[in-house]
């Protein structure tokens, strides 16, 4: 079909060991996989850290969705014809590469959605939602996005339940003891970050759940920052929900993923309605179509499944163990590059942490540090980084962040650094 698993590596991905990993990590044959990054911005050569908001896409993801839209465009389990039976085989098989990628037990607890906030969302309404009373408790952390906190305040709001936030300490570590106190008898669900994309801290999500189940209390895990910096077992970690995007793992956007133990999934109400998640319909009532089809209402992004398949082939076919430890080493360098910078201070420095360098400049507003070092051809992101509540845990309005993927350089980082004592010169510090 042009769009087949085995063909979505990429040329320059590398050869793979036994255990998934390359021999080598050749960085440079990596960026020749991505086309955008061949690209200049002022004259300059891109220099692309805003990996957090959105990942760069390689080739191998860019010809999958060509080969859909150019070879099978049709809608899938609908159709009899050819093209609709080859593109209902394509996206079943962007199912079972995520139900791979994250070890689920079975392709019925994938879920796509539009992205992690909806998959959170979904949690929200569907599971929680339907069990709360007035006097309950949901329980986040105070390093949370705006996504992982506003459809909780709204079901806590329709429901009377009550909002409790575990706090953070000054690195930015969310303390565990606290957390622990706060998990009480009204409590009906943890939801919380894996990796924060403000801050960069790594929750220990493993005790997190152990210490949640240990009352009976499920848990959700946003994973939207750590699904493509670090292996995530979801079986191991024992979690009973987990969130994630297409568009920060290299894949297309609008396409998001929810994974779900089977016996909620199926205890749970529909999200949305209409076509395709439905098994029978008349005037009178209605009945609901199986797992995981339930919660897919509507056509779904077919070609962003089958770019999201491509994308997880890519990261796979490169070795995520070995990027993992290419961006430890990244982010162990930037840390001494931005420290080095007279005026800067990083927020956010907890000691399980893995690709976000936040800071800010001494008397330097961070858009104007964005604006200046985007004349260096660098991209970064400056502003909240919709997680309000940890700007004001630290005493900031905002922060500029460089954040890290397969892709960047030393030397990368270097022109960022060169950047910042630019925008020092102008601004006379």
């Amino acid at each position: 079909m042009g769009i087949a698993g085995s063909e979505r590596a990429g040329p320059h991905a590398g050869t793979a060991d036994a255990s998934g990993s390359p021999a080598s990590f050749d960085v440079q044959r990596i960026r020749a996989d991505f086309p955008i990054l061949a690209r200049t911005v002022r004259g300059k050569p891109l220099v692309y850290l805003d990996n957090a908001a959105t990942t760069q896409k390689p080739q191998a993801v860019l010809d999958a969705l060509t080969g859909y839209y150019t070879g099978l465009n049709a809608n899938v389990h609908r159709g009899v014809h050819e093209l609709s039976e080859r593109a209902t085989e394509a996206f079943d098989a962007g199912r079972e590469r995520v139900q791979a990628f994250f070890n689920a037990a079975h392709s019925r607890e994938i879920v796509f959605t539009r992205n992690a906030t909806e998959s959170i969302n979904l949690v929200a309404y569907a599971f929680a939602k339907p069990r709360l009373k007035p006097g309950d408790e949901v329980l986040i952390s105070a390093m949370e996005h705006h996504s992982n906190i506003v459809p909780w305040q709204l079901v806590c709001e329709a429901t009377g339940a009550t909002l409790r936030v575990a706090p953070i300490d000054d690195r930015g570590e969310l303390i565990l003891e606290a957390f622990d106190r706060l998990l009480g008898p009204r409590t009906r669900i943890v939801a919380i970050t894996h990796m924060s994309n403000a801050l960069g801290t790594v929750n220990p999500v493993a005790e997190i759940v152990r210490l949640a189940h240990g009352r009976g209390v499920p848990v959700l895990l946003d994973g939207s920052q750590a699904a493509y910096h670090m292996r995530v077992d979801v079986q191991a970690l024992g979690c009973d929900f987990y969130a994630a995007t297409g568009h920060k793992l290299y894949g297309p956007t609008g396409i998001g993923v929810l994974y779900g133990k089977t016996q909620h999934f199926e205890a749970m109400p529909p999200f949305l309605g209409g076509g395709d998640m439905i098994s029978s319909v008349t005037f009178e009532r209605s009945t609901w179509n199986a797992l995981p089809f339930k919660f897919e209402a509507g056509t779904p992004h077919i070609a962003g499944a089958i770019g999201l398949h491509a994308a997880l082939d890519y990261l796979d076919s490169v070795g995520r163990d070995a990027v993992a430890e290419h961006e430890r080493q990244l982010l162990e360098y930037g840390t001494e590059v931005l420290s080095s910078v007279p005026g800067v201070r990083l927020i956010g420095t907890a000691r399980h942490k893995a690709s976000i360098l936040s800071f800010v400049m001494d008397g330097v507003h961070p858009h104007d540090i964005g604006t200046i070092v985007d004349r260096e051809g660098v991209a970064i992101r400056t502003g909240h980084h919709c997680a309000q509540p940890v700007m004001e845990r630290f005493g900031v309005a905002a922060t500029a962040r460089a954040s890290l993927a397969m892709y960047n350089t030393r030397e990368e980082i270097d022109v960022l650094g060169r950047a910042l004592h630019r925008v020092r010169e102008v601004f006379g510090s």
